[in-house]
């Protein structure tokens, strides 16, 4: 996206193209939340801080996401989308790497025979 460019257009755009990212991306979460954390912990009482902060994550995403749409939705000017984009993209950034600096070898480690995968990482599954 370019500076300069129409918010209703970039509002347009972003809505187009954002709208199912966030939509899945919620859906992941609150599958994370939901089933496959609960499990971890389970299994790994000591990893509880840990799924405790990737939690709060989740939950600080959803209200940025909620914030973005909001902006979204008043065709806020392309810079103010742009910055909620960045925040975003940020706090996406840092989860995904805790996520897998903690729990790659426990996620690695986990039977999903007898385990519905959506039910445990929803639709991005």
């Amino acid at each position: 996206m370019r500076a300069g460019t129409a918010p209703e257009s970039l509002s347009s755009d972003l809505t187009l193209f954002c709208r199912g990212f966030c939509v899945a991306l919620a859906g992941h979460h609150s599958s994370e939340d939901t089933s496959l954390f609960p499990l971890v912990v389970e299994q790994h009482p000591e990893l509880a801080p840990v799924v405790a902060k990737l939690m709060q994550d989740h939950s600080l995403l959803a209200h940025l996401i909620t914030d973005f749409e909001h902006a979204l939705g008043r065709a806020a000017e392309a810079e103010s989308l742009l910055r909620h984009l960045d925040g975003i993209g940020a706090v996406m950034e840092s989860h995904f790497r805790y996520e897998e600096r903690q729990l790659v070898e426990v996620l690695d480690a986990i039977s999903a025979d007898d385990l519905d995968r959506t039910t445990l990482f929803g639709p991005i599954a």
